[in-house]
């Protein structure tokens, strides 16, 4: 029998249909597995172990449902960002301690419905926002490759507990790069789907016109099973888009053949850390060797993307953010009115970094600076998604890094906020154009720490960046590189 907790979905799957292994079983080696690791790794908030054990029961007696079905039985952990009915859902902030969320997001109740468990809630960057599960108000996790350093963010608890095998698949959010970045710093494989491919109902937003829920995942392969679950139009979310959802893992081919992939100079920029530059130089090439033509392309406006996403996405925050008031729901810091009230509860359950983004997109949202800063970032914006179509008239997927650097040691940019939003320059991008991307393990750094290859493909185009993040990941051995716990 081999470790349970080790396994992928699909691997999970054909073990509990050929009868090798039952839903119990496989959820108690994951609850051993977090016991034993989760204390060095801090990725997990809640582990619902009762509830967890009783699903995995259930599953067990109604195995018809095994037909078919690699998610049936299998167990997921939920970044604590997305609602799943009786479970919290405190975004990693003070502010919604005590909450209890009364109903499933539409991407849990589509998972729900193909009978996957829901075993914990991990951690994240306080409401999404960082890049290093550092500014969440109850711990810090860390890198299971090296513990002092960073897992990214905002989904790091979702790519730690992967990659440390405490969860078989983990679901993330990306509103700037906080599932593909986290990926690539854990060695795991992060897929953000195109905007309007995934509902945000029951999402906890954000910036509503850049959030998409996606999968983090220990391969390609997974990452496909859980978009298809998911993906489709919803009508409590008039962003989907009423497009078909294929069958992804019918995408998955092993080699490139007949496929033009772009390379972008502006995503080789002076500064980057010389062990990922060769390296991703060295993935590239190997996609050469799988039958790929790689071609230069142009995305000239990537300079911008930094600044034009900060401004944009905390404009949105702020606006989403002013529901957390005391009022409602989650924590109240009594005043002496109702104004004192809300100031009082917003300073004590609000991190730095969350005030810090409130701030600045209620200043960039204020009259006289909305068309000085707003407006023009929106027009920015359509600038960089001019700038993906058009290269995407000569490739049919673009080959980038996903970080300048690889994971870095926990409280490097912590005084530095602005180092670590330059660190989003390769990923932000992705967001502001609506388009899909993946990040799936490609090497190493001298110091052993994980590095991912980037793969963006225009809107929708889902298949074509599975299919290139497939063959590469079949073709390499890195999936199979575990940290040492």
């Amino acid at each position: 029998m081999p470790d349970l907790h080790k396994q992928t979905i699909h691997e999970a799957a054909e073990l509990l249909a050929q009868g090798k292994c039952s839903s119990e079983e496989l959820v108690r080696d994951l609850l051993a597995s977090i016991e034993a690791i989760d204390p060095k790794v801090q990725a997990y908030l809640t582990v619902d172990a009762e509830s967890a054990l009783a699903q995995a029961r259930e599953a067990d007696r109604n195995r018809k449902g095994l037909a078919g079905n690699p998610l049936f039985g299998v167990p997921l952990a939920i970044k604590d960002v997305l609602n799943v009915e009786g479970q919290p859902c405190t975004c990693g902030s003070k502010i919604l301690q005590g909450y209890t969320s009364p109903y499933d997001a539409t991407a849990i109740a589509k998972l729900r419905a193909r009978g996957a468990i829901f075993l914990g809630r991990v951690n994240m960057d306080e409401f999404a926002m960082g890049s290093s599960t550092e500014n969440s108000a109850y711990k810090v996790t860390r890198n299971p490759w090296k513990l002092d350093h960073v897992p990214g963010g905002s989904s790091g608890g979702s790519a730690a507990a992967v990659a440390a095998d405490m969860a078989i698949a983990a679901l993330g959010t990306d509103t700037g790069g906080s599932i593909r970045q986290p990926a690539s710093f854990c060695g795991c494989v992060g897929l953000k789907p195109t905007y309007g491919r995934v509902s945000r109902f029951g999402l906890t937003a954000y910036a509503s016109s850049l959030d998409q829920v996606g999968p983090i995942t220990k391969d390609v392969r997974d990452a496909a099973i859980l978009l298809g679950a998911m993906a489709g139009r919803d009508p409590m979310d008039s962003t989907t888009v009423d497009v078909p959802v294929p069958d992804y893992t019918a995408a998955l081919q092993t080699d490139l053949k007949g496929m033009r992939l772009g390379l972008p100079k502006e995503y080789f920029v002076k500064g980057m850390d010389g062990d990922v530059e060769k390296t991703v130089r060295a993935a590239v090439d190997h996609c050469r060797g799988l039958g790929a033509e790689i071609v230069d392309v142009s995305l000239p406006n990537t300079p911008y993307a930094i600044a034009t996403y900060y401004v944009i996405a905390t404009a949105e925050a702020s606006a989403n953010l002013a529901r957390f008031d005391g009022v409602r729901y989650g924590a109240r810091v009594d005043g002496e009115d109702p104004i004192d009230m809300y100031g009082r509860t917003r300073a004590a359950g609000f991190g730095t970094e969350v005030k810090r983004r409130i701030i600045l997109g209620t200043y960039v949202l204020s009259s006289g600076y909305y068309d000085a800063y707003y407006l023009r970032a929106q027009k920015v914006r359509t600038l960089i998604r001019n700038d993906f179509q058009a290269a995407f008239k000569t490739c049919d997927a673009i080959l980038t890094p996903v970080s300048p650097t690889a994971a870095y040691p926990i409280g490097k940019n912590a005084d530095d906020p602005l180092q670590m939003y330059l660190g989003d320059i390769f990923t932000v991008t992705a967001n502001l154009a609506g388009i899909c991307g993946i990040s799936v393990p490609c090497g190493f750094t001298g110091g052993r720490l994980p590095i991912g290859l980037q793969v963006l493909g225009p809107a929708f185009g889902e298949e074509k960046i599975l299919r290139v993040a497939h063959a590469y990941e079949q073709s390499t051995e890195w999936r199979k590189a575990k940290p040492e716990l």
